[in-house]
């Protein structure tokens, strides 16, 4: 089995970066675990020649079984994973694609309007989503030197996320970085985004929240 990882974040020592390098810690030995950092450098979605990025990401998600996002604590997604989710959407790629989400915050709820998004946009692009929001306790060591999790509390809700990925039991490997890559035909090929959603966020949200998210309604954003 093999998982790709993609972290929300642009900076490489950001939280949610160690969060998901953290997590490919916890996978079966026998799982392969690849972070793709590529995140800055997908353009805006128009329809026409595939950037080299984006064929990047599509090989390696086609060749992989799952795929993990790590999303930061925002009242709205990063404009450049929207991007990302709009050229994967175009392609297909996560069509039947089984998606695990994790989102951190401080706060009870502080990334529900993130994840919520996160979750609406991967639905409509036709992946299987699990995840969830992850509480962070403030005061305590998250990682450590080796970055790997050291917060029991922490490290059991990421344990529980991965579990549905990989049902195998979880152990402590180092992580094992795959590169090798076959040609995939067809990744050349653009189609426009699907626009229709294939179902209701899968979060147990309260019910205003859903309400305003049918509605179009986001709260403002509080940090970049």
């Amino acid at each position: 089995m093999k998982i790709i990882g993609i972290a929300a974040g642009l900076h490489a020592g950001s939280f949610v970066n160690r969060l998901l390098g953290a997590a490919g810690g916890e996978l079966p030995e026998d799982v392969g675990f690849e972070v793709w950092s590529g995140l800055p450098e997908i353009p805006p979605y128009e329809p026409g020649p595939v950037p080299a990025p984006v064929r990047e990401l599509t090989r390696l998600i086609l060749a992989a079984d799952a795929v993990v996002v790590t999303a930061p604590e925002h009242s709205l997604l990063p404009d450049e994973l929207i991007d990302t989710l709009d050229w994967l959407t175009a392609r297909g790629v996560l069509a039947g694609r089984l998606v695990a989400v994790m989102s951190a915050s401080a706060r009870a709820c502080g990334a529900m309007w993130a994840q919520a998004e996160l979750y609406k946009r991967l639905q409509s692009a036709g992946a299987v989503v699990t995840g969830a929001e992850l509480v962070i306790l403030p005061g305590r060591r998250h990682f450590d030197e080796d970055g790997r999790l050291a917060d029991p509390v922490l490290r059991a809700q990421v344990r529980d996320v991965i579990g549905r990925l990989c049902p195998a039991e979880l152990i402590e490997p180092d992580l094992d970085i795959e590169s090798g890559l076959t040609e995939v035909p067809g990744l050349d090929e653009v189609v426009e985004p699907a626009l229709g959603l294939r179902g209701e966020p899968a979060l147990e949200l309260p019910e205003v929240a859903l309400d305003a998210l049918k509605a179009g309604v986001r709260e403002p954003v509080l940090s970049r």
